[in-house]
């Protein structure tokens, strides 16, 4: 059965769908089978970040909806052989009415086909992210080294707490190492004291990491670089976190 990963934010811009674009990528390349959902309706960006926006017929409320079969929304992504699909978002406000039941059919039988159901929630608090997390497993939390940022994470993280989402990661995106150093910008160990949960990742300002969601090239498919690295790193940390979890659950059964 698979896992089902929730990549959320505090607020818009913090890098949410790119880390779930290149998590998904990774997770891809090393062999597991995985599908990107894009639930941030309205906003969706994770075809343009793949380059697959020509792609797209039906969306994720046309599966929840009944309009079509999963099947029929599922895009491959042939970079990857038959390991990385995605289900886009609605291009617009959609009114059809879903609730997290309709999430949870629906992941259940993803689980089946896939080792990991990736779903890139809204930013913020409302509707959006109680449907995103509906069958979240577990929760990424992304934020920047930014009070605004990190206070928005934060409240976010305490509102997945209420949902019953136990296993919650920070990564931090977007740090500039010469403005922390200066501190023209909050170090690590302020934003740390800003939220409770410990931080797994951080990953360095990079315009090639902006540059190729804009090509529609994962950043994480060039090798050996030290983002690639850096990612791997991360990866492995929100695998572990899930692994240990797991492994406290089975000991209390």
């Amino acid at each position: 059965m698979g896992k089902v990963y929730a990549i959320t934010s505090g607020k818009g811009g913090t890098g949410k769908t790119m880390f779930a674009v290149n998590m998904g990528a990774m997770l891809a390349m090393d062999g597991h089978k995985v599908v990107l959902l894009d639930m941030d309706m309205g906003l969706r960006n994770i075809d343009l970040y793949l380059g697959l926006e020509n792609k797209v017929v039906y969306n994720l409320m046309d599966v929840l909806s009944g309009l079509c079969r999963i099947r029929q929304a599922l895009i491959k992504d042939r970079r990857f052989g038959d390991r990385l699909y995605l289900i886009s978002a609605s291009p617009g406000r959609d009114t059809r009415d879903i609730t997290p039941m309709h999430m949870q059919v629906l992941c259940d039988k993803l689980k089946k086909k896939f080792d990991y159901i990736i779903i890139d929630a809204p930013a913020g608090l409302g509707d959006g992210l109680t449907l995103s997390v509906a069958a979240a497993d577990s929760a990424v939390i992304i934020t920047e080294a930014e009070a605004a940022s990190v206070r928005d994470a934060d409240t976010v993280d305490r509102e997945l707490q209420k949902m019953g989402i136990r296993e919650r990661i920070c990564i931090v995106n977007k740090v500039h190492g010469d403005l922390v150093t200066i501190g023209a910008m909050p170090g690590l160990s302020t934003v740390s004291r800003g939220m409770r949960l410990q931080i797994e990742g951080v990953i360095q300002y990079d315009d090639n990491i902006y540059l190729s969601c804009n090509k529609g090239v994962p950043i994480v498919m060039k090798k050996e670089t030290y983002i690639e690295k850096n990612f791997r790193k991360i990866l492995k940390r929100i695998l572990a976190a899930g692994s240990q979890r797991q492994n406290d659950i089975n000991k209390h059964e």
